[in-house]
């Protein structure tokens, strides 16, 4: 999607020297990070001060969109994009900035299974996550960050979600990529979330990302693309010709999908001040925090 303005939106990351990184939500700080000196990692605090830029979710919505389509399906994933979408293009206090954006399913493969299930026991207003490991606590490798504290699975309404779960209406939760962390965020849906994992199951999650430019997708099409044309040439007239070339077409359109929706840097603002801002905002939004060392 194409969007005009605004040129700084009211959510949106601002950065200073150092690896430091403050999200600001209508002028007010959610959540401070500082990228590891070593390149592995980024430490957290979030304030508590995160409001969703979406309305809440009404049941009888939910259910309709159901109705449209199936639950999981792609007709369904692209209605509750578009409705994503539009909410979002009229939020003040959402991440939309002039610019080309994507909307859409996650490429597969992106989260690892075991890290669902550090979600909610592992999330905390302040901690750490891991890039690569090397040596860090299993804990801390997880594959998105929620923007608030993650409500108890018995929470009214949470158990309101865990039914539309248990009923196959419960609609996806919606990330936004954020490169300086290097994960998503919740952007909207963290009781969804929640209520999905409570039921044992995992969320249907749309993904919010600036798209890479034209000439990037044109330069990495070029590789999939000759070599779907070499096999194509050497399938020749045998028996199963026609099964293989089906099955290289659908791998070609999986790479070309992949590529498109490849995720491009996310925008950061520098922070008026420098390091002394950061570290005043830091030590009066979330007092006593430091990130502690780590290999």
């Amino acid at each position: 999607m194409r969007i005009e303005r605004p040129v700084r939106p009211g959510l949106r990351m601002e950065c200073a020297d150092g690896g430091r990184l403050v999200l600001l939500q209508d002028g007010r700080p959610v959540l401070f990070a500082r990228q590891r000196a070593s390149r592995h990692g980024v430490h957290y605090a979030r304030t508590g001060a995160y409001a969703s830029p979406l309305p809440a979710l009404r049941a009888a919505t939910a259910r309709a969109f159901a109705d449209f389509a199936p639950p999981g399906s792609e007709a369904w994933s692209e209605r509750w994009a578009a409705y994503a979408e539009a909410e979002l293009r009229g939020a003040a206090d959402g991440p939309l900035h002039e610019g080309e954006w994507n909307l859409g399913p996650m490429t597969p493969g992106w989260f690892v299974d075991d890290n669902w299930a550090k979600l909610l026991p592992y999330d905390t207003d302040r901690g750490h996550l891991t890039w690569f490991g090397h040596g860090d606590p299993a804990e801390d490798a997880r594959d998105l960050l929620p923007l608030r504290a993650l409500s108890v699975t018995e929470a009214p309404r949470v158990k309101a979600y865990r039914r539309q779960y248990r009923e196959g209406v419960l609609p996806p939760v919606l990330l936004w990529w954020v490169s300086g962390l290097a994960s998503p965020v919740v952007l909207d849906g963290h009781d969804r979330l929640v209520a999905a994992l409570a039921e044992g199951g995992r969320p249907a999650v749309l993904l919010l990302s600036r798209a890479v430019d034209a000439a990037y997708v044109a330069a990495c099409v070029e590789r999939p693309v000759k070599e779907y044309e070499q096999h194509m040439a050497a399938l020749g007239d045998g028996p199963f010709a026609g099964v293989k070339a089906a099955a290289a077409g659908r791998e070609l359109a999986g790479a070309l999908r992949a590529v498109e929706r490849a995720t491009e840097i996310t925008r950061a603002w520098p922070l008026a001040g420098g390091v002394a801002a950061w570290e005043r905002a830091a030590a009066a939004h979330v007092p006593g925090w430091g990130p502690e060392p780590l290999p």
